[in-house]
């Protein structure tokens, strides 16, 4: 029996059954893109109350570290944006607390876990 055609969506395989809007489809392209970039294990985008995206992968420096999300949010709040809609992490073993807090002082409303295909495993709220 043949198998089925790779998926051509580019938030990842599957991730058009996920249930996401096509606003959250591209938050975890653009985590999947910030991971890959940096080559970090995790990436994370998120998205302003006004629509804005943002994209990080962690910071590991001796003098400076922060995770993807930490990082995501910091750019947010660097460009002016005064809260968040949306949060996406993409790989990595899961959300941690100081990540969480960061999206939660930026008011996310839910932080979604996406696997390295971009499938989204967890919805966590900060």
């Amino acid at each position: 029996m043949p198998s089925a055609p790779p998926s051509t969506d580019p938030a990842g395989p599957g991730a058009e059954d996920s249930g996401l809007g096509s606003e959250d489809l591209k938050l975890v392209t653009l985590a999947r893109g910030a991971k890959g970039r940096a080559g970090s294990p995790q990436g994370a985008a998120v998205r302003d109350e006004d629509g804005r995206t943002y994209a990080a992968a962690g910071v590991a420096l001796p003098s400076l570290k922060l995770t993807a999300l930490q990082a995501a949010v910091a750019i947010a709040v660097a460009s002016g944006a005064t809260g968040l809609e949306a949060a996406v992490v993409v790989g990595g073993a899961g959300v941690d607390d100081d990540s969480l807090a960061a999206a939660r002082e930026f008011a996310a409303p839910v932080v979604l876990l996406a696997d390295d295909a971009g499938v989204v495993r967890a919805r966590i709220t900060p």
